[in-house]
């Protein structure tokens, strides 16, 4: 088993809290603090964060300001339809979030995401039912993804 370890500088147990709040199928299995001083990491902090996110285990804990978040990896999730786009978006980007390009966003902790309906893939990938040049474009030129336009642009004249 491959588990994600997800290192926040100092606020992990929050994080992780609102994360399950958020998706289905999530729980926080176990957390657990530093009991003292002297060591790399705080008294009161987390130093293991066992949770559940949709099912796949993850670990968290923190880390201290030499941690840093990059754009270089990103959770994703797959949407089935525009109302969960909408609300996963908006959830996510609420409370000091950013937008990014293309479905990516920055939660208020920092960490990157990519929030993307499912129908893209196969529009990405299938040049035989529809324009995938043109989805792609469609992709690349807003923020938070919208399904009907995607399909507009994919079902659309081809190039």
């Amino acid at each position: 088993m491959i588990k994600p370890c997800i290192t926040f500088q100092d606020s992990a147990e929050e994080a992780v809290k609102f994360y399950v709040s958020l998706f289905p199928n999530s729980k926080i299995v176990n957390i657990q603090k530093v009991e003292k001083d002297g060591g790399p990491i705080p008294k009161g902090k987390v130093l293991g964060a066992d949770f559940i996110l949709d099912g796949r285990e993850y670990l968290a804990f923190d880390g201290g300001p030499s941690f840093n978040f990059t754009e270089g990896v990103s959770l994703m999730v797959m949407c089935k339809t525009q109302e969960e786009v909408d609300r996963y978006w908006s959830k996510l980007t609420q409370n000091g979030g950013e937008e990014g390009p293309c479905g990516w966003l920055k939660d208020r902790y920092g960490l990157s995401w990519q929030i993307v309906p499912e129908q893209l893939t196969q529009m990405l990938s299938d040049k035989k039912s529809g324009n995938s040049q043109a989805a792609l474009a469609a992709m690349l030129n807003v923020k938070k993804l919208d399904i009907s336009e995607l399909e507009k642009a994919y079902r659309g004249a081809r190039v």
